[in-house]
């Protein structure tokens, strides 16, 4: 019997595959990045045949490099970018528009209209806030603005999917048509009450029901690869989106139990069980990862830019030639001098959701270095993560004590020590840090009978660094304070 688990990872700035086996650990690894397109001010998009190509290649590589073929991979588990949007014509397969993606603000406007006028009706139903992020928006903005759009999605022509949805479709000549709880918990169209697409939010939005796929339990038999995609059919029993499948990744399985992914943005995780925490502090409430057809409840804090602001440090500004050389750089000064960095590169999220708010440098002096600009963009992630913390501790009522990390900025020692003494919490590091790409992998095996149950899939999960708060008081305070007013500084 097969083995091995290929998890594909479909992120924003790139897509990976990694082969896993039954033990969950790594046997191989491939990834690629793809093109940032931004047609616009605050708009971004993806070309949904890059995102193709890049998955096909990883996943090529990837099997080459464990020395396996597709014929020795008993599951996919396929974990995605959440909310981004795409719309594909049903006899074709071909896009109608590039993907739009979750950063994009392009539906800002209209959704300062929808706060006003039906924000609380939505978020009964969906748990989420109107805004630009989620998907509902960026349908129906395709279907108003591509030639023929609307009038082919309304005779039926048209399907509506977010990644994992267009990777399965297309990944099975079109057999496949679904999505799990988790994704269609961020389309803004999802009842997470009844856990059901709803008809009055379809109307709200203009969106035929037709351009829906069938959701199911993130651990689920969705049906086989074609045979021609990868040389031999392959099961495909995992389908999640990206941040529940870090939180699944990391065993957060409990209520209470919470986690951050630093990836190219921030989401803040915690698991609440069966209850359906109502947020007042700019929180949303949304699905988990499951292999039942009940999913738990998540308390939600997203932050659009954490580990893309190292990116901007090498891409933007030019100041490194590489994401780890933020850690050295920001090293070679003993403190940010009094310099803050506000990412607000497309907006501020929770807790403060300004969709007008945009980035700002502040506290520069003749004696700023780019050592303090470095520190400042590495600060600004943990001071992000501090916010949400706060706001979910009074959401929830749980005193949270330990912050379980992931994602590719956590391999940043200098950023999670810092994270812990802003926090005065400990943070923990797995052993393997690609916990997105192992909630899938987990997802799948359980759905594919790899491993039994949670208790045989505990036994693989391996701890990695403790990190202890090591700052006093008067010092946390003091920079929190300085945090608090340069965001004052860059809301709209």
């Amino acid at each position: 019997m097969s083995r091995f688990i290929l998890s594909i990872d479909q992120g924003t700035t790139s897509s990976r595959a990694i082969v896993f086996d039954e033990n969950a650990r790594i046997v191989s690894m491939a990834q690629q990045e793809f093109k940032q397109i931004y047609p616009k001010s605050g708009w971004v998009e993806h070309s949904p045949q890059d995102i193709m190509g890049s998955v096909m290649a990883v996943v090529a590589e990837a099997l080459v490099r464990a020395e396996i073929s597709a014929e020795d991979v008993a599951a996919i588990g396929i974990t995605n970018q959440r909310e981004t949007t795409l719309v594909w014509d049903k006899e074709t397969g071909k896009p109608v528009y590039n993907a739009i993606v979750w950063q994009c603000r392009r539906t800002a406007e209209y959704c300062g209209e929808l706060k006003k006028t039906c924000a609380d009706a939505i978020y009964e139903k969906t748990g989420l806030i109107p805004d630009a992020y989620f998907s509902a928006t960026k349908i129906k903005w395709i279907l108003d603005n591509v030639a023929g759009a609307r009038e082919r999605a309304e005779q039926g022509g048209l399907l509506f999917g977010t990644v994992d949805t267009y990777l399965m479709w297309q990944l099975s000549k079109g057999r496949i048509f679904a999505t799990d709880y988790t994704n269609a918990a961020r389309t803004m169209l999802f009842n997470i009450h009844t856990l059901k697409w709803d008809e009055e939010l379809l109307a709200l939005f203009g969106i035929p029901a037709s351009m829906l796929a069938e959701v199911r339990p993130s651990g689920w038999n969705f049906g086989l690869t074609d045979k021609k995609v990868f040389g031999s059919p392959v099961p495909v029993c995992g389908a999640v989106g990206d941040q529940q499948s870090a939180l699944f990744g990391q065993l957060c399985t409990e209520a209470g139990d919470l986690k951050n992914t630093y990836g190219t943005g921030c989401f803040l995780l915690m698991n609440t069980g069966s209850r359906a925490v109502k947020s007042r502090n700019g929180l949303v409430t949304t699905l988990g990862a499951t292999c039942t057809d009940r999913p738990p409840y998540v308390l939600e804090g997203s932050v659009f830019v954490g580990g893309a602001v190292v990116q901007w440090l090498r891409d933007g500004l030019k100041i490194i030639s590489a994401a780890d050389e933020s850690e050295t750089l920001a090293q070679t000064v003993e403190d940010n001098g009094g310099v803050y960095l506000v990412p607000a590169f497309t907006g501020l999220g929770a807790p403060y959701w300004d969709a007008a708010a945009r980035g700002t440098v502040s506290g520069i002096t003749r004696g700023t270095t780019r050592g303090h600009i470095a520190r400042a963009a590495l600060e600004s992630i943990a001071y992000q993560v501090c916010d949400i913390v706060q706001a979910m501790e009074k959401d929830s009522g749980i005193k949270i004590t330990r912050l379980a990390v992931d994602g590719g900025a956590s391999r940043n020692n200098f950023l999670l020590q810092f994270q812990s003494d802003v926090l005065s919490r400990e943070v923990v590091r797995p052993r393997c840090v690609e916990t997105t790409a192992l909630g899938a992998a987990y997802l799948a095996g359980l759905a594919a009978g790899i491993w039994k149950d949670l208790n045989e899939v505990r036994g693989t999960l391996k701890e990695g660094r403790l990190f202890v708060p090591d700052m006093d008081v008067a010092r946390r305070e003091k920079l929190l304070g300085g945090w608090k007013t340069a965001v004052g500084k860059t809301l709209s």
